[in-house]
């Protein structure tokens, strides 16, 4: 049984400037919970209670918010507001925290690697990034769904559908005859796409995999790619199956983005459909 995830979260949020100099970006609000909360929870509700952070040389939010705070609930007690401990009380994980150097390589492969040592030889693990998530109105589990997908001792990755031209903005996945990746196509022209499947990020890879994100080349980018890992295993003869979401992909990390979450999960009214 997968118990473990890593989810990268040291990204500068270059893109939610000015407000991410000062607030990290998993930590932005959605709703009346941060972005990396949806990300946990559906961790949680799948099982996997071992989560791997990869956090920048500055992060000290993420782990405030998942600490216990004893003033808080001393003055929650001494008003009356008992019913509010449940909101802030611990999760029932471990937690890890891994530092990643804010003047080494960047790119997506490069906190996946770093968080290797925390698997043991033949383990698998959730990767899912920080800032974005699969919602699901009925509070089901996209991360069940892959992980039940996902044959011992294999790898997945989760895809979306996405309707005609939005095709183009994505990393397009070739799927072979048995559903199981190939390779991605990024961002094809509408009518050269290989399929209407995205990439969104989220996978189940073994140590092998994960371990491998270390020898990466260098991406036309200027990236060190997670994906490049996924396409150089499957190109060896290795599995990845390909599993279709179910839930709505949100993307925190883009103001247009995060703004759509917010109202898709707080609905247009602004009350919270998703409290825990």
């Amino acid at each position: 049984m997968i118990t473990k995830a890593i989810i990268p979260v040291a990204g500068w949020g270059t893109r939610m400037l000015p407000i991410t100099k000062s607030i990290e970006k998993c930590m932005l609000p959605i709703g009346n919970r941060p972005l990396i909360d949806y990300v946990v929870q559906d961790c949680l509700a799948a099982g996997v209670c071992e989560l791997i952070f990869v956090v920048g040389e500055q992060s000290s939010q993420l782990e405030s918010y998942y600490r216990s705070n004893i003033l808080l609930n001393d003055y929650l007690r001494s008003k009356g507001k008992d019913d509010k401990l449940a909101l802030v009380a611990p999760i029932d994980a471990k937690l890890h925290f891994v530092t990643q150097p804010s003047y080494g390589k960047y790119g997506s492969a490069v906190p996946v690697a770093l968080a290797a040592d925390y698997l043991e030889d033949g383990e698998s693990a959730v990767v899912l990034m920080g800032d974005d998530f699969m919602y699901n109105a009925d509070g089901s589990s996209e991360v069940a769904r892959l992980l039940a997908a996902t044959p011992d001792g294999q790898c997945s990755l989760l895809a979306q559908e996405v309707p005609g031209d939005d095709i183009s903005r994505y990393g397009a996945i070739v799927i072979d005859e048995a559903g199981n990746f190939v390779e991605i196509v990024e961002k094809p022209k509408p009518e050269e796409a290989p399929s209407h499947f995205a990439n969104i990020g989220k996978y189940v890879l073994t140590k092998q995999v994960i371990q491998s994100c270390a020898d990466v080349e260098i991406s036309p980018r200027g990236e060190y790619e997670l994906t490049d890992a996924v396409s150089n295993y499957a190109r060896a003869g290795g599995i990845v199956k390909v599993v279709p979401a179910v839930g709505m992909h949100l993307d925190g990390g883009n103001v247009e983005g995060w703004l759509h979450a917010n109202n898709v999960v707080c609905g247009r009214s602004g009350s919270c459909l998703c409290e825990v």
